[in-house]
């Protein structure tokens, strides 16, 4: 009679999952004996039930396979970090080497920039380096008028402050509002007219008039003459 395909599932009733791991169990048992026996070889293994039941088997002593398997488990995991120290280096290597030769290709297109080794260029190579300096003096240019833009703003909304400060401390001081308005130019007084000179005898009446009219008797500093 032809077994039929058992599919790997969990078996949901219990008394049939119980029954499977007996059978099962058994046969590994029985497997792992066979081949200790004919093979010379040292095996063992540890189960827990779904109830939390220890079943192990061993072909010698269970606590000697088991500190042979974790020293052998410490030479693998040294030499498998070995070998992945080894490759980690290796990797460094070549990603040094890339970025070797884009330093170098960065410095040559530097150079070029700068106006120095543009003898092997042709004119392709100087037309795209003219368009490169263009596009970069319109966005230095651009960055440059922002941040003029940006210093006219900061002092205006400076000097306002200030403004609305002077403000406040004068009305504080009982003093009238600041005129915002531009001082009148400063407008020099036109020097004084020479006293006219005495006329002839001839015309004594008139001088004698004049000297009536322009002569005062003053002490003190002379004044000065306001617009």
């Amino acid at each position: 009679m032809v077994r039929g395909k058992v599919e790997m599932k969990r078996i949901e009733n219990s008394t049939s999952r119980q029954v499977t791991f007996s059978k099962r169990r058994n046969g590994l048992t029985k497997k792992a004996y066979e081949l200790s026996v004919l093979c010379d070889a040292e095996v063992a293994f540890i189960i827990f039930s779904h109830k939390g039941r220890l079943f192990e088997f061993a072909s010698s002593n269970m606590q000697k396979i088991i500190e042979r398997y974790r020293a052998r488990a410490r030479e693998t995991t040294t030499v498998d970090k070995s070998t992945e120290l080894e490759h980690y280096m290796e990797n460094l290597k070549h990603e040094t080497a890339n970025m070797a030769k884009k330093i170098e290709i960065l410095e040559v297109s530097k150079r070029k920039l700068m106006g120095q080794g543009l003898g092997s260029c042709s004119m392709d190579e100087l037309e795209d380096i003219d368009g490169q300096l263009e596009r970069t003096l319109k966005i230095i240019r651009a960055r440059k008028t922002q941040l003029f833009n940006d210093e006219i703003e900061r002092l205006n909304a400076k000097e306002r402050l200030l403004l609305q400060q002077n403000a406040s401390l004068r009305e504080k001081c009982g003093l009238r509002p600041m005129l915002l308005e531009s001082a009148p130019a400063y407008v020099p007084a036109p020097p004084p007219t020479p006293p006219a000179q005495p006329k002839e005898r001839g015309n004594y009446s008139q001088s004698t008039k004049s000297w009536e009219v322009e002569t005062e008797l003053f002490i003190g500093f002379p004044q000065m003459r306001c617009l």
